[in-house]
């Protein structure tokens, strides 16, 4: 991203960025480039990432994947005259978002990105997306890639609000995995997030 210090990455179907590397929190958020344009996920705004996400394509729509994030979703939603989606069922999410929200999972259905619940309650919803064809997994809180997710050396590992990996995920074989906040994993993805599974 031109004149930020935003922490980038590109990779084999969009790219991810954290807004403010300096955060302990490293709030990471992604752009998924599919046949239907650009798909914006989780977004932090910073400099330059209008003049980014053109380069990357026409953007689509905005993407809230959990309740804690709806983050600057609506203003940039705004800015490119698109919608936030927001999957069905998260009114919580829908109650912290300063816009309306049209449903995710049609939105989403022509990008090659499923919609998996992860958890619903009155504390937390998250979903995550899959992408088999892409091999690109995001799951935006359940699992990081921060000291405090990981065991030891692990590369990847559960929030430590979570006490057990969802279902929903077991047995996937992402290439990438794409998370809300730490970096992402991109290389032996299927192994970490088995391992993630062995040490529950």
């Amino acid at each position: 991203m031109p004149d930020t210090d935003a922490a980038v990455t590109e990779w084999d179907g969009g790219f991810s960025w954290i807004a403010a590397p300096e955060e302990d929190a490293r709030r990471a958020s992604h752009a998924l480039a599919t046949e239907t344009g650009v798909w914006v996920v989780d977004p932090v705004d910073a400099d330059g990432l209008d003049e980014r996400l053109r380069e990357a394509g026409e953007v689509a729509g905005v993407a809230v994947l959990q309740d804690r994030h709806t983050r600057d979703a609506a203003a940039l939603a705004a800015r490119h005259d698109v919608a936030v989606s927001v999957p069905e069922g998260m009114s919580l999410t829908r109650e912290k978002l300063d816009a309306a929200a049209t449903a995710a999972e049609p939105a989403l259905a022509e990008t090659g990105y499923e919609v998996r619940e992860l958890r619903m309650d009155d504390e937390w919803e998250e979903v995550a997306l899959w992408n088999e064809a892409t091999g690109t997994l995001v799951v935006p809180e359940t699992l990081g890639t921060l000291p405090a997710f990981r065991d030891g050396d692990a590369a990847l590992g559960l929030h430590p609000a979570v006490s057990e990996p969802p279902e929903r995920l077991d047995g996937l074989e992402p290439d990438r995995v794409l998370v809300g906040h730490g970096a992402n994993v991109y290389e032996g993805a299927t192994e970490a997030l088995a391992a993630v599974f062995e040490a529950a």
